[in-house]
This record gives C-alpha cells, structure tokens and sequence, in this order.
C-alpha cells in the first residue's frame, strides 16, 4: 500500500487488439478526407478546363502580356502562397477596362447653318421650303414657331457700348416673346411679296391681284381677328399715284406693261404692325428710278438709330435721292423726293404713332429713342415732288385718341361695332367692310367720318404723267443693335 502511494497510480497500458483498431479507425478517416480533395480537386479542374475551353482561342497573347497561364488548371485554382502573392499584385495592377466597340452609324453631312432671310428652297416664288404656290402654309409650321431675325445693323459711334453691355442684353431677354412676333410678321410678308412680285402679270387685274396677296397673308399668318392679321388695305398705286389707292369693289382697272406700281400692304400680330413696301415694273427703262429710290431708303436706314434726330435722317435721304437722273420714253429727269410724304413711327396698333421721319432736309428736331419702331420709306419721282389728294377715297381709319362722340345715326352706331370689332384701329377699306357683309353704308361711313370718329385718306398723287416710286423696310431700335426686321432677298 505504501508503494502505491508513493509511485502514484500506475499506467493502464492498452491491449495489442486495442491499438490495432485504433490505428485502422485513423487510417480509414484519413483516406476518406484525401478521397474527398481528390474529388473536389477534380471537378475544380473539370470547371477551369472548361472555362478556359470556352475563351476566343483566336484572341492572341505577346509576350509582353500577363503571364502564360499555368498548363495544370488544378494548380492554378489551388495554387501556392506565392501564386496568391502573384495574383494580388495582377489584381492590383489590373488594366482600366476597355470601352465596348460602337456600333458603326453612317456619318452624316454637316450642313453649314445660313442666315434666313427671305429663304428659298420651297416653291417658286415662296419664301421657304416647303411653302406652296400660292403661299398657303402657315409660317409657324414652317419654322416651328422661332423665327429668323432680320438684319442686324451697330449704332454709331457713342452707342456702340450697347453690343456689350449685359444691362442691355437682359432687356432684349425680357422682350423676346414681342421680338419673335414681329419677326413672323416679317416673314409672312418676305413669303408673300416674293410670290406676288414674281406672280403678277400685265392684263391682270389689280382688285385681283389684292385679294390674292391679301388671301395669302390671312392663310400664312393665320388670321384671328384683331390679334392677328392684316394691319392696312393692300396699297397698290399706280405711276403718279404715290400713296393710299387700292381698288374698291367692282373696280376693273388692268395693269399695263408701262406700269410703275407700290405695293405696299402690311400684316400684325397683338398689335405689333410691319410695314414694308416695293415698286413693281415691267419695263427696265424705270430700273433707274427704282435704284434711285432704294438707295435713298438705304441710307435712311443706315443713318436712323438711337438719339438720331429725324432731321439729320431726311437731309441724308435728300442728298443721296436728288443725286440721280433718269431717262423716260427718252427725256431725262431729276429724281426729286416727295417732299410732303415721310416715314413714321409705328406703336400697338397704331400705324402713325406720332414721329415723322422727313426724307427731305429741315425736318423736326425730335431723336429716335430705344425700343421704337419706325418704317423708313422714301418716294423719287419725276414730277414736281410734292403730293395732294385726288381720286375716290378708299382707306379709311378710326382716330386713335378719339373719345365717345354721340352718334343720332342708328345705321351709323351699328357700323361703328362693326368696325371696332373688326378693324378697332387699324386701316381698312371698303372691300373689307364688303367682306364683313355690310352692304350700303357709304352714308352711315360718312356720318362717321363727319364726326371725327373715322379718318378718310384718300388717295396721293403728283402730277400726271409723272411716274413714282417707293421702297420702304420696317426697323426696330433694340437697346443693344438696329434690326431691319423685313429684310430679305429681294430688297
């Protein structure tokens, strides 16, 4: 018993049969778990094989590349500690991605964008593609409601600061929806006057040729009453007859191959009134007469701007009209300005808006201001340059400034309706008031015209026998340039 217990327990020391099945239990679990590798290793090279398989085998390597890949797909999966380190340093030096190949698209021609004037491209005689002949297409459809400006001109000398100035610039911002308005104004006449000047013939007759101009500018600016139309009856004045003539109903005058005639007519929108005008020949032998006169209007444009007094205006146009002669049926003449006719300014539907621009010298004193416009017009003739009233009277217009003025006339009451719902204060004719449906109100017209509520303007003539000539553009002093809204072209 002591011995026991000094010594300690003694060591139970296993039997052979014991160690044996001890041994063979180890063996079998470390066979099954190499069995197991094997046959996760096998399938792992099964899958690299067949991925590797899968690759572009057309898709060549340099040798400057990534390194070849290994031929055991099994060792590559596996891989060693230094295969690891290898592959993270790849990894960490991976090349940025290569941008996926684009589809090849036909290139397409660039066309260099131009400034529209009075177009071309379209119809002949239509102002731009895609207009028909006689124009019937509606401007905004053509260009989608943003329409091309006009000529741009700098102001002189102390105003050329203005191009630059942003104060300036935030004003024609705030002004753009107005601009594009005047600017389809514009257009529609470009469209209209180049069909008409190509179109009309000698034997037509003129009420004929009015109604047509007049049929197109309600179709291309597509009329509505006062918010968008016709701003004056259509002005087509024949040889000494300078201004305000334009056939009444029944009228069967013809046009004859000698010809001298102004078309001068205008269109509006909310208002904003265009008026533009050009003399139509058919004999070159006036061609003298009409450079004349376009050059006169010319220079009457480049000289108007903002702080210009009209004065210095009419003195320039002057100058450069009296410069020329011509030479009719063989006798020569001086060009001579009608001395009595001037340009105007022009407001909300209102044609004649108070300021006159002279186009002979010694005129007002009065300057041109920012954000007017005016309709720069000249008139050479070869008669004694002065004007009056002559002929049947045809244009007729409402006093802009008149108050109510008490009508006794029942008939005359009913006409005034009519007239403010049709025309207010624009111009009209009486082919107009026919085409409203009235019927015999020349008495009611004159009870109107006797009370000061309408305006009579008949027609201007020289002498007779003389020949007269007109062009006339429509500008806009904007605060940072001058636009020559109805330039095309034509003129």
């Amino acid at each position: 018993g002591a011995q026991e217990s000094e010594a300690g327990p003694r060591e139970v020391v296993p039997s052979r049969d014991s160690r044996e099945s001890r041994f063979r239990w180890r063996n079998d679990r470390t066979m099954a778990s190499r069995a197991m590798k094997r046959a996760q290793g096998d399938a792992l090279t099964r899958a690299a094989e067949e991925a590797f398989a899968g690759e572009d085998s057309s898709s060549s390597e340099s040798e400057n590349d990534v390194p070849a890949r290994p031929a055991n797909a099994f060792a590559l999966l596996l891989g060693s500690d230094d295969d690891e380190d290898e592959e993270e340093e790849e990894e960490e030096r991976e090349p940025e991605p290569q941008p996926e190949p684009l589809t090849p698209v036909k290139a397409k021609k660039s066309k260099k964008k131009k400034k529209k004037k009075a177009g071309g491209g379209g119809a002949p005689g239509s102002g731009a593609a895609g207009q028909t002949s006689p124009p019937s297409v509606p401007v905004s459809v053509l260009f989608n409601n943003v329409f091309p400006e006009g000529e741009i001109q700098s102001y002189k000398d102390d105003n050329l600061w203005r191009e630059t100035s942003e104060e300036k610039r935030e004003l024609e911002r705030l002004e753009k929806n107005m601009y594009n308005e005047v600017r389809q104004c514009a257009e529609v006449h470009r469209e209209v006057r180049k069909y008409i000047d190509n179109w009309v013939k000698p034997g037509m007759k003129l009420i004929d040729v009015c109604e047509t101009l007049e049929d197109s500018v309600r179709q291309l600016i597509e009329a509505r009453g006062l918010e968008a139309g016709i701003a004056f009856p259509t002005g087509c004045s024949q040889n000494h007859i300078a201004a305000h003539w334009t056939p009444n109903g029944g009228d069967t005058t013809v046009i004859d191959k000698d010809d001298v005639i102004k078309f001068d007519f205008g269109t509006q929108i909310n208002g904003r009134i265009i008026d533009c005008a050009f003399t139509k020949t058919f004999n070159d032998m006036y061609d003298p007469l009409l450079e004349a006169v376009r050059e006169a209007t010319e220079c009457g444009i480049k000289e108007s701007g903002i702080d210009v007094r009209l004065c210095d205006i009419g003195e320039a146009i002057e100058e450069v009209m009296e410069s020329h002669t011509v030479e009719i049926h063989g006798k020569e003449y001086e060009v001579k300005c009608c001395r009595n006719l001037n340009g105007h300014s022009i407001a909300p539907y209102q044609i004649h808006a108070g300021k006159s621009v002279p186009i002979v010298r010694g005129g007002d004193t009065t300057r041109m201001e920012e954000g007017e416009f005016y309709a720069i017009e000249t008139f050479g003739s070869t008669g004694k340059g002065y004007v009056r009233e002559d002929l049947e009277c045809s244009h007729y217009m409402k006093n802009y400034d008149v108050g109510h003025v008490p009508l006794r006339l029942p008939r005359a009451k009913q006409l005034l309706g009519v007239i403010d719902r049709n025309f207010g204060t624009l111009a009209f004719c009486r082919r107009f008031l026919d085409r409203a449906g009235e019927t015999k109100y020349l008495m009611a017209l004159k009870n109107l015209c006797d009370n000061g509520i309408i305006q009579p303007y008949p027609p201007l003539v020289d002498v007779k026998g003389s020949y007269v000539a007109q062009y006339e553009h429509t500008i806009m002093l904007r605060p940072t340039c001058k636009e020559v809204l109805t330039r095309g072209d034509d003129y």
